[in-house]
């Protein structure tokens, strides 16, 4: 392996390893909900990004999908079988 030609001096050492601390993260608040977020990023409280709507909670996806089942199990209905609910007329 290599070896250096000259040792290195503290201040050489310091000044390289001086940008390797860690550094405090900036935060910003949401224009929508007033949460704080890290700039740049969706929102995590309510899926706001630049004053828009671009990403479903979790609330929403669970009503969405709870919809999408009355909907199934009326369509079912409608159609003569129950096959996907327990309900029987």
């Amino acid at each position: 392996m290599a070896e250096p030609k000259k040792r290195l001096t503290k201040s050489r050492s310091g000044a390289r390893k001086s940008h390797d601390a860690l550094k405090v993260a900036s935060l910003s608040v949401c224009q929508n909900c007033k949460n704080t977020k890290l700039p740049h990023f969706v929102c995590s409280n309510c899926g706001f990004y630049n004053g828009k709507k671009v990403v479903k909670s979790a609330k929403e996806s669970a009503i969405e999908t709870k919809q999408k089942e009355q909907l199934k199990d009326e369509y079912a209905l409608r159609q003569g079988n129950c096959a996907s609910s327990f309900i029987r007329v």
